[in-house]
């Protein structure tokens, strides 16, 4: 990709962290699944794809890990390689904007995003078919790309193998428009309806710009905050033992009601205004 105005070069995106290792599970995931046959191991290939594929009559009747694991099945090495293709072009950049955990936000929102709108459609009787399955990563791919479209909307594109270069944001528009007329005539065996969740969950997650994720932030609060109060309570009772333990042996020593140490020459007790030292949180 250039911006506009610049002079065209072509140039491959890096190996973003995050990229990198959705690349190499879906990719694993599907050597796998082709070795099991090779292996003589046909039912257990079968149980997986039965399992783990999105088929909305199954997710409505309990099997909710397949708006995820539907995203690591891949129908062939052309699907596998249209994916992972656009999963690395556009990906990068957009990792490398935003940094590892939004990136993989993103990703994640847009696979179950676009498998949460092939359920709903399906059970409309609008588009798709309660009892068919969908596999695929196309769902966040098509998240990443709207992303990028609204990221970099203004940078070219060179849309291999055609020789000329579009900017992204009508790339993106007309990739819109066709999933739409596409999924409407029934698309045949390519699962548009997830394209069109991947797009709406890209673009709802991208129209927030670089905020932190207040979900996120809340559970970590939540999370610090009970671990917190875990620790205090083992350091009162703590020091609630150790002062029976010393009393036994004739001795005494006093804690604060936070379990931290009082000296003798400052302990409150004795009227000196009660001083602390020892650990603190």
């Amino acid at each position: 990709m250039r911006r506009t105005g610049e002079p065209m070069t072509l140039s491959l995106p890096p190996f973003t962290r995050a990229v990198t290792w959705l690349l190499g599970i879906n990719t694993a995931i599907f050597l796998v699944m082709e070795l099991l046959p090779l292996l003589r191991l046909d039912v257990v290939a079968a149980y997986i794809g039965y399992h783990c594929a999105l088929t909305p009559v199954d997710v409505v009747h309990g099997q909710i890990w397949q708006l995820v694991t539907y995203s690591v099945l891949h129908a062939g090495v052309m699907h596998l390689v249209g994916n992972m293709i656009g999963l690395w072009m556009f990906g990068a950049a957009i990792e490398s904007a935003w940094g590892t955990r939004r990136f993989l936000e993103l990703y994640w929102l847009g696979v179950v995003g676009a498998a949460l709108t092939t359920v709903a459609l399906s059970y409309s009787h609008l588009l798709g078919d309660p009892t068919k399955s969908t596999i695929g990563a196309s769902g966040g791919v098509f998240a990443i790309l709207m992303a990028f479209g609204m990221l970099f909307g203004d940078n070219e594109i060179m849309l291999i193998p055609f020789p000329f270069t579009m900017k992204a944001k009508y790339f993106v528009g007309i990739l819109i428009v066709v999933t739409l007329a596409f999924a409407m005539m029934g698309g045949g065996q390519v699962a548009y309806v997830a394209h069109l969740g991947g797009l709406l969950f890209g673009w709802l997650y991208a129209r927030r710009g670089p905020k932190k994720a207040m979900v996120n932030v809340g559970l970590s609060e939540r999370y610090y905050g009970l671990r917190n109060s875990y620790y205090r309570w083992k350091r009162r009772r703590a020091a609630k033992k150790f002062e029976v333990y010393m009393s036994k042996h004739d001795r005494q020593v006093h804690f604060d009601e936070h379990g931290n140490y009082i000296p003798p020459d400052d302990d409150t007790r004795k009227g000196n205004g009660g001083g602390k030292s020892g650990w603190v949180n």
